[in-house]
């Protein structure tokens, strides 16, 4: 199926098309439109239009357009999940997840946007001021221009949209060249919805060009990416004064204590480590291990790891599908080598089957090991022994990302202190740092990026305060 591109609310299609194939089994899966820097300032220039008629529309409108989106993607959902595992690879069963996830994203942005409140102020309180009607509110920012990963290629992509559209904004989407369809029959739900906003929402595919484009125009007031570090840094220096929003990956981690339930740590940590093939930014990637408990938890995670079903992404029971390309692969393995001959060991896994890697569990790493300090988005975790918690905590907070990190354990005073000295933006006890809920704010710090996905959050960062006086 071909993916066209909408200039506002106008499909347009285009001679020169770009071909998506199966990460899986190499079959066509999809072709889109390729944009030229033409279109994309075309999008930008509707969508500056249109957001006109975005801030002036009805609250209640807009509501009715997201609940209408949500209601077709539902019925649609088996035909969506099968588009993200065509596309991308991921495990139908965990795609299906991800439309009902979007689905919660939808009627969670509808609901943050009831609570949106302003305040007002007693300016008479300073023997300098006087009595008014002071008060601020917030208003939409006016165009948002969102890019969105592969990894969760429509929940991502709801996450930036719906809390856009709810609370008054025009968007440009450029989504992920690797899941063009998903992105489409998306943008396309609202787009034929009855109660949609002419123009509002634009979908634009392209690479550095397009990009480039729509960040570097003065037309976009805010810019949702989600992605790599070196993009991030990219749009940041080509920006200017706009608002930001970056999310841009992780290097997530956790500590076992000794009073931790063991046997549910471990099997918590097989799936905060290998879901979705790694491919998620808060992915758990080092694991440390109070050093009296480390054999115990390794053999149970060892155990766990080969139970994983690994294969073929349309199967309900397999738990691992392939990587999205083959340098994916090339850097998991390489990767692995290189600490394997610094003095790493494999305990099990480090090697592939096509574009599937196997879920990889490395011992004896060091701190500068790329498996360590760098994001390896593939199913490798390493882990380290341990003498306590404070040098777990240190080495935890040693990366220079600050996603998620967590804690197994069953001390309160130790639970306390984790909460307080781990220098990130979200803190699991108990559970793996994977664990998101939508409703939370999610972002962290450092070269995690600057500012909050999820949706109430996510409004606040695409409206601006309006401050009113009345004397």
């Amino acid at each position: 199926m071909i993916a066209n591109i909408f200039l506002g609310s106008e499909e347009i299609s285009r001679d020169v098309l770009k071909t998506r194939f199966s990460p899986y089994d190499k079959k066509i899966v999809s072709k889109y439109a390729l944009c030229s820097i033409d279109d994309t300032k075309r999008a930008l220039t509707i969508a500056k239009k249109a957001s006109n008629d975005t801030k002036s529309s009805k609250l209640s409108q807009r509501v009715a357009w997201l609940e209408d989106v949500a209601k077709n993607l539902k019925d649609k959902k088996n035909d969506m999940a099968k588009t993200i595992t065509d596309e991308v690879g991921k495990p139908i069963s965990f795609s299906k997840i991800e439309v009902d996830r979007c689905i919660e994203t939808i009627h969670l942005s509808i609901s943050a946007m009831y609570e949106l409140n302003g305040q007002t102020y007693h300016t008479d309180a300073q023997n300098s001021g006087k009595k008014t009607l002071s008060y601020w509110y917030r208003e939409p920012v006016g165009v948002v221009a969102c890019i969105t990963p592969f990894n969760f290629p429509l929940n991502l992509v709801a996450h930036k949209i719906a809390p856009a559209i709810i609370s008054g904004n025009a968007i440009v989407l450029k989504p992920t060249p690797e899941a063009p369809l998903t992105a489409y029959k998306f943008i396309k739900l609202f787009i034929q919805s009855k109660y949609a906003i002419k123009d509002a929402i634009s979908l634009v595919y392209g690479d550095v060009e397009v990009g480039e484009t729509l960040v570097s125009s003065p037309i976009p007031r805010m810019i949702s990416f989600t992605g790599s570090v070196p993009v991030g840094k990219i749009i940041a220096q080509k920006a200017g004064i706009k608002k930001l929003a970056l999310e841009l990956g992780g290097n997530a981690g956790t500590y076992i204590d000794t009073t931790a339930n063991i046997e549910l740590a471990a099997k918590r940590a097989v799936f905060g480590a290998f879901v979705n093939s790694g491919q998620v930014c808060i992915s758990l990637q080092r694991i440390y291990i109070d050093e009296t408990i480390y054999d115990k938890f390794t053999d149970i995670l060892k155990t766990e790891t080969n139970k994983l079903i690994v294969g073929n992404p349309y199967d309900e029971n397999t738990f691992i599908g392939p990587l999205i390309n083959q340098d994916s692969v090339n850097r998991a393995k390489k990767w692995c080598r290189d600490a394997a001959s610094q003095g790493a060991n494999i305990l099990t896994g480090g090697f592939n089957e096509d574009l599937n890697f196997y879920p990889t569990i490395m011992t004896n790493v060091t701190d500068d090991m790329n498996i360590v300090c760098e994001e390896v988005f593939a199913p490798i975790v390493s882990l380290i022994k341990v003498k306590n918690f404070d040098e777990a905590i240190k080495k935890i907070n040693s990366s220079q990302y600050g996603l998620q990190y967590s804690i197994f354990t069953n001390n309160l005073n130790q639970t306390k202190q984790f909460i307080q000295e781990a220098s990130c933006g979200g803190v699991i006890i108990n559970d793996i740092p994977t664990l998101r809920f939508d409703i939370q704010p999610y972002g962290g710090i450092g070269q995690s990026g600057i500012g909050k996905e999820g949706p109430k959050y996510a409004i606040e960062e695409m409206t601006d305060i309006k401050s009113v006086t009345i004397c």
